[in-house]
């Protein structure tokens, strides 16, 4: 089954916002913010059934601007059945699950799953999987990025878990394409920083 390759959505993007947990008015809202300081892709993690009209409705706010949003936390075929019907762009899993994403590619969904070792990022790979989230990227540490890179160069990493906008610049140094950030869109102390490393 081919792979579609998320190359085009992470064109140019240094930062991924990603919205868990919240209210669909807040999810909204910091997704509007996100947006408005240049940070062109956000994530919706649907780990339950209640996320999916916060999700709905960031993807359909999305539309007007012509943007992607993307579903997180999707474990199973299931959940990438209900992120492709409310619109979602791409998903995105805490880790590898290859009947996951074959899920994703029978759908035509782009699909980041979770990595944090060599053999599982090579395992992806060979399943054609070219970009891949690194969890939990804090524990990680940058180093890891430029030790992977020697052997796997054809992997574009996604950076989450424990990334905010005082260390994303490091992971960015390391050779990550994107770093995704939490909470960090709420903390006035970092929405410049952040905005800053967006715009790269």
């Amino acid at each position: 089954m081919s792979v579609p390759d998320p190359a085009s959505l992470f064109d140019g993007v240094r930062v991924l916002v990603i919205l868990r947990d919240l209210p669909a008015g807040e999810t909204l809202r910091l997704a509007a913010r996100a947006w408005d300081l240049g940070i062109d892709v956000v994530e919706v993690p649907i780990r339950t059934p209640a996320a999916l009209p916060a999700l709905r409705g960031v993807v359909a706010a999305a539309r007007e601007r012509g943007l992607p949003v993307g579903a997180g936390t999707v474990l199973d075929a299931d959940q990438v059945a209900a992120a492709a019907d409310a619109g979602a762009a791409f998903t995105v899993a805490p880790g590898l699950d290859l009947a996951v994403a074959d899920a994703a590619a029978a759908r035509g969904l782009p699909h980041l799953p979770g990595v944090s070792t060599p053999t599982e990022a090579q395992q992806a790979l060979r399943h054609g999987l070219r970009w891949l989230k690194a969890f939990p990227a804090v524990s990680l540490g940058p180093a890891w990025f430029r030790a992977v890179a020697g052997p796997l160069p054809e992997l574009r990493f996604v950076a989450t878990g424990g990334v905010d906008a005082g260390n994303a610049g490091d992971f960015l140094a390391a050779g990550v394409r994107v770093v995704g950030v939490g909470s960090a869109l709420a903390d006035p102390r970092q929405v410049d920083r952040l905005a800053e490393l967006a715009r790269g």
